[in-house]
């Protein structure tokens, strides 16, 4: 049979049964085998490793408490199991109605060690008026490292609707006059006073405002740019609401939309603060960084427990 020669004077006959003595058979199949044996010894490859999920905080809303979000616990336990998942305990029940930046103060102070612990970044999911809390968060915090920040059924271009909450606690006024309320420094001190929306005293709403006309960017104030600067570090803005909601009036400020003089909703883009950039909105949405998701057939209390919701809006989102 044909054989082999290595550099050398050994050369290897490739046949079932060495005709060389014994030693010179081992040596000939040993060369014959050499190149391999580094890829025979080398250890198995590791397999892939997937990169834990990132810390989510959940940020209720009025008159809530962390116990309305066993659901929303269970659905991202289900499918992204090793979660580390935070529900914010601060400002429940009636403490909900404390001023928004007295619980912009609280939150902030809960969430800045869970993210230093999480470099790789965090998800916020931000309920109700729990969403003007953490847009405002995003606003205020210069090191915020959130990943996704998905706005729940939140009213974020403000509240204009005669709702149950609002006649239980102000029975005797109705939309059309809680601006007398509201737009006082008195009012300021309610939190659904803090983003109350009136169209038909935009001036009184500007002027009066202490939360929502500042974090839209609609006043001047000295720390417009640098809060600008920080809403703009989030990865993506989620922005979910619906039709059927029932206290978000109009629904539509779940997704930026408002209402005119007239009562007709204007979309996002058509919002001032959307067309002069004010806040950071019109780079979000030229960079891809804001989904929305509208669903129909949810009642406002329903937004964290609906499962179909949940797989359909929040989790694609929580890498």
């Amino acid at each position: 049979m044909p054989g082999v020669c290595f550099e050398g004077r050994v050369c290897c006959h490739l046949s079932h049964r060495p005709s060389s003595p014994p030693s010179q058979a081992g040596a000939c199949w040993g060369l014959l085998f050499w190149p391999s044996l580094p890829l025979l010894l080398l250890p198995a490859a590791p397999a892939p490793h997937r990169a834990p999920y990132k810390p989510v905080i959940v940020v209720h809303g009025l008159f809530d408490s962390s116990y309305s979000f066993r659901h929303l616990l269970e659905y991202i336990n289900e499918t992204h199991p090793g979660t580390v998942v935070t529900v914010l305990d601060l400002f429940d029940g009636r403490e909900s109605l404390r001023p928004l930046w007295e619980q912009v103060q609280g939150f902030g102070e809960a969430v800045a060690p869970i993210m230093a612990k999480a470099p790789q970044g965090v998800h916020l999911i931000c309920y109700s008026q729990g969403g003007l809390v953490c847009r405002a968060l995003l606003s205020v915090m210069d090191e915020h490292n959130v990943d996704s920040f998905i706005s729940l059924s939140s009213p974020q271009m403000g509240q204009y609707g005669d709702t149950d909450y609002l006649k239980w606690l102000f029975p005797t006024s109705m939309r059309s006059n809680l601006y007398r309320i509201c737009y006082s420094p008195w009012g300021q001190e309610f939190s659904i006073c803090n983003y109350w929306h009136d169209p038909h005293h935009d001036d009184l709403y500007l002027n009066a405002s202490s939360f929502l006309a500042l974090i839209n960017g609609e006043r001047d104030h000295p720390n417009a740019t640098a809060w600008r600067k920080n809403f703009l570090r989030v990865g993506r803005l989620v922005l979910i609401g619906g039709p059927d909601d029932g206290v978000i009036t109009p629904w539509q400020s779940s997704f930026f939309g408002f209402y005119d003089a007239n009562e007709t909703v204007l979309e996002m883009e058509e919002q001032l603060v959307y067309l002069r950039d004010s806040f950071g909105l019109k780079t979000l949405l030229a960079r891809g960084a804001i989904v929305r998701c509208p669903m129909a057939g949810i009642s406002h209390t329903a937004w964290h427990s609906n499962r179909t919701l949940y797989e359909t809006c929040i989790e694609p989102w929580l890498s």
